[in-house]
């Protein structure tokens, strides 16, 4: 029951966001996605279902050709992208999530939800640099220990469906860590996919958590960002439409891909993950003002 009340909550608010980007691009005479957008979210998504991310190399494609002004990336990515992570959390749900300790998924999915709430006012207040370069630091660490697990010269863990009861709570306050990390431009899945894996549970039941705990936040967020917020609507869509076919396949080889290279795969996202967060902390100059949400609402 709680399964079918979490896929059917992702699918009203995806239905409701959807309504509210083709209202906005409706009102401006842009409903016709970009082609260029589209191919992007194919690519970036069909990585970002396996667990890698798809805000990273976003970036870099709008910064090398310049399809989205620097203030509003975050906004643009965050509105595109949250109907495909919501198509992500409902296919993982319903594939893998039967298999999960219900307490612990909806634990986790309420604490990245409030974790993503408070996370705004915090962002504004804090060196994005800072908490980059921990987040980073700590996910290269992570990825180092789990490698070894995989060589065998530390356990590994790795096929457990729930955690005993005081890791399920490190789990849960880590996943309000997680929400408010969001705001900061960190994704939730390779930090999800450490833990979890490290924690000793089964790595493709991380993938129910933490895709449903990403788009309850996106319905949270994105719902109020969309009437506030002028954007490129073509890319918005592009974005969102592109993405969602390579959702979908990249769900299905999620599920049956071999635990074993499924545990290297943790390896080689998590470290991609922990070097991209140490780079952006160190760049001379900062991709994304501090002040993006605020300049781009009144763009």
């Amino acid at each position: 029951m709680l399964l079918i009340l979490l896929v059917a909550g992702l699918s009203i608010g995806a239905a409701g966001l959807f309504f509210g980007i083709i209202r906005e691009a409706a009102k401006t005479d842009q409903l016709v996605p970009k082609p260029e957008a589209l191919a992007l979210a194919a690519v970036t998504n069909f990585f970002d279902t396996l667990g890698i991310g798809s805000f990273a190399p976003t970036i870099a494609w709008f910064k090398f050709r310049k399809m989205v002004p620097d203030r509003l990336m975050p906004l643009t990515m965050f509105i595109g992208y949250t109907i495909p992570a919501i198509l992500q959390g409902v296919i993982f749900l319903i594939l893998l999530g039967v298999k999960v300790d219900l307490y612990l998924l909806l634990g986790c999915v309420i604490a990245i939800v409030i974790g993503g709430y408070w996370g705004v006012p915090i962002a504004a207040r804090s060196p994005v640099r800072l908490i980059q370069a921990i987040v980073g630091f700590a996910l290269l660490i992570a990825a180092l220990f789990y490698s070894l697990g995989n060589l065998g010269l530390m356990p590994a863990g790795g096929t457990a469906a729930g955690l005993p009861l005081p890791l399920a709570i490190v789990a849960i306050v880590a996943n309000l860590i997680f929400g408010i990390l969001l705001s900061f431009g960190v994704g939730n899945y390779a930090p999800s996919l450490a833990m979890f894996s490290l924690m000793g549970m089964d790595p493709r039941l991380a993938f129910p958590i933490m895709a449903a705990g990403a788009g309850f936040s996106g319905i949270a967020a994105g719902v109020q960002c969309v009437r506030k917020v002028n954007l490129d609507w073509r890319v918005v869509l592009g974005l969102t439409i592109g993405a969602i076919p390579s959702v979908l396949i990249a769900a299905l080889i999620v599920k049956e891909m071999d635990l074993v290279m499924l545990r290297w795969l943790v390896v080689v996202v998590v470290t991609y993950a922990g070097l991209t967060l140490l780079y952006s902390a160190l760049r001379k100059s900062q991709l994304v003002p501090p002040d993006a949400a605020e300049a781009a609402v009144t763009h």
